[in-house]
């Protein structure tokens, strides 16, 4: 289980500065890297994994010496960010599932029993 990218490649912000903004196409690649880690693991299902996303405790900071964002990167930097959000809204939506289901599953686990009803049966 990891929340962060898989072995091997770099963090975003680890990518290296070039001159012009020419490198904004390899971080655009990293983030889009990360949403498609996160969206499988959201179809995976597995609740500690999806929580681990939801934990993280490091923001994305943009390298500082990129420069501008092309103009011919916008769009595709527009269609990432909504592809961010809707991830993000989805991995929220399943942290706050699993976390009713776990408060549910605590009551039921726990809850005092309930009196079981008697009957007797008397000649009169």
């Amino acid at each position: 289980m990891t929340a962060g990218p898989p072995a091997g490649r770099n963090r975003v912000g680890d990518v290296p500065a070039l001159a012009g903004g020419r490198n904004w196409p390899a971080v655009l690649d990293a983030l889009e890297g990360d949403v498609y880690e996160a969206e499988e693991t959201l179809a995976r299902g597995r609740a500690e994994e999806i929580a681990a996303w939801g934990r993280r405790s490091t923001d994305w900071i943009p390298p500082s010496n990129l420069g501008p964002l092309p103009d011919d990167l916008r769009e595709r930097a527009a269609r990432l960010l909504q592809h961010q959000l809707a991830v993000a809204e989805a991995l929220v939506e399943q942290i706050t599932q699993s976390q009713k289901q776990r408060d549910v599953a605590a009551r039921m686990s726990y809850a005092p029993t309930r009196p079981v009803a008697s009957f007797i049966d008397r000649v009169l």
